[in-house]
């Protein structure tokens, strides 16, 4: 897949950093914290390949995980970087893993990230998904009215977001036509069946990583990050309260300022809790 098939936004200098969505979504997705880390790096947001504005490849869709990395280290290359550093949630947050693995980043950080679920969780997270996305399947004059009213993006989007209120009426509706219009949709889900991330792969790299989640996650749990402390024991892993699956919404300050951190662009501080929130936030700031 060449730069052309690629719908991306670019802005700001530095390091290059790449920035990943989930199953369903859209660059638009980090429009929360894409001029904060865009006064750091030479940020890279793209519409993965059947999502967003991004076509679906000439090819068809990547069936696995192992074919879309190696659709996406060239479509990198293209871009012209080389080992840039990576940030992703869920669908994203695995990929940037799997980059990691790969030894093709300079960093990784993942957003409860996927490949981390038991089967019946992944079956529960598909289902939520695809329920999300049958709702969107109103006519769409009658779609965008209905998510002007602020009880029903709060009702849309609860499973993604914890303040789903706080979502803007019209990126609420760019992001329902996404999920309506991804065509790569059913391709990765099912794909997702038999994907679990090999944290073998992984352990022992000097690669910094930093795995997030938030603690009201209702697409994968946040019981889920202990899985990622026993697998990984070189990564970071940061519990980040009062964010959901989405969290770039939820928490700008704290998803900027962990990537950040990973990348290097900001000195490391302690995970934030609850009662040290407001004060980490400042320290980082």
């Amino acid at each position: 897949m060449d730069i052309e098939s690629i719908n991306y936004r670019r802005a700001g200098s530095g390091e290059p950093l790449v920035l990943i969505h989930g199953i369903g979504h859209r660059l638009e997705a980090w429009e929360p914290v894409f001029d904060r880390l865009a006064a750091h790096h030479d940020v890279i947001a793209i519409d993965l390949p059947g999502f967003g504005r991004s076509p679906v490849p000439s090819g068809g869709m990547p069936r696995g995980m192992p074919q879309t990395i190696e659709m996406l280290v060239p479509a990198l290359a293209a871009f012209g970087l080389e080992r840039p550093h990576v940030a992703g949630y869920s669908l994203g947050g695995a990929i940037s893993l799997e980059l990691a693995a790969a030894g093709a980043v300079a960093s990784a950080t993942a957003f409860s990230p996927a490949g981390f679920y038991t089967p019946a969780e992944r079956r529960r997270a598909l289902a939520i998904l695809r329920m999300l996305r049958a709702n969107t399947y109103l006519p769409t004059p009658l779609l965008r009215l209905a998510l002007r009213a602020e009880y029903i993006r709060a009702m849309s989007f609860a499973p993604l977001l914890a303040h789903p209120r706080r979502l803007d009426p019209e990126r609420a509706f760019g992001d329902a036509l996404s999920l309506r219009r991804g065509r790569g949709f059913e391709t990765v889900a099912r794909a997702a069946r038999d994907y679990r991330f090999d944290a073998s792969r992984l352990r022992g790299s000097s690669i910094p990583v930093t795995v997030a989640w938030g603690d009201r996650d209702r697409i994968f749990g946040v019981h889920q990050a202990e899985r990622v402390r026993s697998a990984l024991p070189d990564a970071r892993v940061v519990t980040m309260p009062d964010c959901g699956h989405v969290p770039m919404s939820d928490d700008p300050e704290l998803v900027t300022n962990l990537i950040l951190q990973t990348t290097g662009a900001l000195p490391r501080v302690d995970t934030p809790t609850p009662q040290r929130r407001e004060e980490t936030a400042q320290e980082t700031a």
